[in-house]
């Protein structure tokens, strides 16, 4: 009954109902963080953003599609979650949290992202996976700290040369687009450690030896010719893997190595800053 009650009172945009759904949240918690994840929220409730010490706020899985400019207030925020929501537009008062340093955009409907998200310089971590991006937007490239980029289930076909300025880049996600060839750019960004281009339409793969971090290449589903040539010691997923016999699919024994990050984590769980 209480589950029903709230899938009702999701719809009542009062703040009072709205308020409801948050099971008296009346301060901020001792650990700095409030996760309202799965709370059927249609609005944030405005004294969230009273918080000013928060750090950590995830609104993951809920039926948001704008945020109230009061979140500019939360100034020492560092993780952000929007994903799995409503959003066609990320919102402009999240490119005032300066302090960002992880962001989820994941699986809304945004088909581009603003100029001004070059503000968020302190940001290691963006997930805009499963949107409806055909391109990646320029403005990624300009996030001088960015290390983890993952951009898989969408639309993209190439990539923007400008993304070798992302020299601290060190994981970058692409499976699930509509790449026909290896991205080029990829060969000038020697301080990669994980490229996955899975399941796109690349029938052909360049060398990929000279790339000397490198760790992991995933290049599976592909109507490719060939299996990326690597540097002694890089893992490959996919076909014709020639030194070791590699599993077709993808399994943490595989993915797992040393890096800042966790790789293919599933949606709900949230990497923690550094």
């Amino acid at each position: 009954m209480g589950n029903n009650l709230k899938t009702i009172v999701a719809f009542v945009p009062s703040n009072k109902c709205q308020k409801y759904l948050l099971e008296d949240l009346e301060e901020m918690p001792v650990d700095k963080m409030v996760d309202l994840s799965g709370s059927q929220l249609r609005r944030l409730p405005l004294h969230i953003c009273s918080f000013r010490e928060l750090v950590k706020l995830y609104l993951s899985d809920n039926n948001l599609n704008h945020l109230p400019p009061e979140l500019e207030q939360l100034q020492n925020l560092q993780i952000l979650a929007l994903d799995f929501n409503n959003f066609k537009a990320l919102p402009l008062v999240v490119c005032k949290l300066r302090q960002l340093c992880i962001l989820y955009l994941g699986n809304n409907k945004l088909c581009s992202l603003p100029l001004e998200l070059r503000l968020l310089q302190n940001l290691k971590t963006l997930w805009i996976e499963s949107n409806c991006l055909q391109y990646l937007p320029e403005v990624v490239c300009e996030l001088s700290l960015l290390k983890t980029l993952h951009a898989g289930s969408n639309a993209l076909s190439t990539l923007p040369p400008q993304l070798q300025r992302l020299q601290e880049l060190r994981t970058i996600w692409l499976s699930g687009n509509l790449l026909s060839e290896f991205p080029p750019v990829l060969l000038d960004m020697p301080f990669l450690e994980v490229i996955d281009v899975d399941r796109n339409s690349i029938r052909f793969f360049p060398s990929l030896a000279h790339l000397p971090g490198l760790k992991l290449v995933i290049y599976d589903h592909n109507p490719c010719r060939n299996a990326p040539k690597v540097a002694k010691g890089v893992r490959r997923v996919g076909r014709w893997s020639e030194e070791t016999p590699e599993p077709r699919k993808r399994s943490g024994a595989v993915i797992e190595i040393t890096l800042d990050e966790k790789p293919l984590l599933p949606p709900a769980t949230k990497i923690e800053p550094e």
